[in-house]
């Protein structure tokens, strides 16, 4: 097919891919097809909805390898659902009576696109499919080419989402730093809370590559440095299962031993149970635009803290947050080889005219190949029967099974 216009959008929230994401499409695109023209629109779906976009100029394409050594994203991001009339409305990005599917479409029509790369999780992938679809009954061929996006790497079928091997190193790194807080005061109490709204994935990982960095570390007991005190002590996932009261017995001890305990926790872990306390006292819960619960507004770090604090008998409590350290890195090493090949196989799924979403596919032998629109969903669980994860949960020292559904 011909190509004449390319346009790029990222949207939802940031993971450390879009940057590079974004940087090696543009490079592929100079090589492949050099007399396509390349526009970003700004902040996701909002630009496109509003006309704002940039054009990547030649001075861009020279030196857009230089975008890999940043986290964000360029083009921006925002957090719009094109079916949600009513936010729209309010936030004047369509006039009461319109519908932004139509707008959007007639956006991406009146602008000259031929193909839409759109870097994204399920809700922003499948909005994109569906732009397509009401394009091509319009007799406007649209192709559509995703690459998955998210740090929770919860989208199906796909076995890894960009972003998520280095957002999990980063919660690590920033771990290195939080647990050191553990002998600033007696009977201390720390918790480390990792995104992660309906997969336990970005904790896990997390979780393992802490200990993996603890395990390189030497020790000095008799100067009060011990790999017991700096341990992971508890981690909770919305996969697996919890008793509160036999958890309280359990760190209690830990606590009496160790002088301190260090918790990392899955920031969707016991969310069902923080809605149902504030439900039962009258109150209600705040959601966004896609309806999911704002999680910074319940705090599930805070209401975990007050759940242990005294029947651990803590002193001292620290609550302390990765994601947004975690989500805006730039990309590591595992993320640069992974978003190289699936970029690669974007502009070529373009220049086929095939639509979908980048990805290995679980369903089909892990196979790097163009994923139908509508095999994409999102929350998928993370596998808690991986046997890297029940040695890590024996190490801890934690009971646990998986959460009942």
């Amino acid at each position: 097919m011909t190509i004449r216009r390319v346009a790029l959008l990222t949207a939802g929230g940031f993971a450390p891919c879009l940057s590079t994401a974004v940087g090696n499409l543009i490079e592929q695109y100079t090589k492949e097809v050099p007399d396509a023209e390349i526009i970003g629109y700004q902040h996701g779906y909002h630009g496109l909805l509003t006309g704002n976009y940039i054009v990547f100029d030649d001075e861009a394409r020279e030196n857009a390898h230089v975008l890999s050594r940043f986290g964000g994203s360029p083009i921006g991001n925002s957090r719009v659902k094109l079916t949600n009339t009513k936010d729209l409305v309010a936030r004047n990005l369509i006039k009461p009576g319109q519908n932004a599917l139509e707008v959007a479409a007639d956006q991406l029509k009146a602008d000259g696109v031929d193909v839409l790369h759109t870097i994204g999780g399920d809700d922003t992938n499948t909005t994109a499919a569906d732009l397509a679809k009401y394009l091509h009954d319009n007799e406007y061929e649209l192709t559509v080419v995703g690459l998955p996006k998210t740090i929770d790497n919860d989208i199906v079928p796909i076995r890894q989402s960009l972003g998520a091997y280095t957002a999990a190193e980063q919660a690590s790194v920033f771990a290195q730093n939080i647990v050191g807080e553990h002998r600033s005061n007696p009977r201390m109490l720390i918790i480390h809370e990792i995104m992660g709204r309906n997969c336990g994935y970005l904790a896990a990982q997390a979780t393992q590559y802490y200990r993996d960095w603890l395990a390189e570390q030497d020790w000095v007991p008799s100067a009060g440095l011990t790999k017991g005190r700096w341990d992971v002590h508890a981690l909770y996932l919305p996969e697996i299962s919890l008793d509160l009261d036999g958890e309280a017995k359990r760190l209690r001890r830990v606590m009496d031993e160790q002088g301190n305990v260090n918790i990392f926790l899955s920031e969707g872990a016991g969310v069902a149970e923080i809605i149902d306390e504030i439900i039962e006292a009258g109150g209600e819960v705040d959601r966004d635009a896609f309806g999911h619960v704002k999680l910074d507004t319940i705090n599930p770090g805070a209401w975990f803290a007050d759940k242990f604090a005294s029947l651990i008998g803590a002193e001292k409590v620290m609550v302390q947050k990765s994601g947004y350290f975690s989500r805006s890195a730039k990309s590591n090493d595992t993320d640069l080889a992974l978003i190289g090949e699936m970029t690669d196989l974007a502009v070529q799924s373009a220049k086929d005219g095939v639509s979908g979403v980048i990805g290995h596919d679980e369903e089909r032998g892990d196979e790097l190949r163009t994923i139908e629109f509508e095999r994409i969903a999102g929350h998928k669980a993370f596998d808690v029967e991986q046997d890297w994860f029940k040695t890590m949960m024996d190490d801890i020292g934690q009971p646990w099974g998986p959460h009942a559904e």
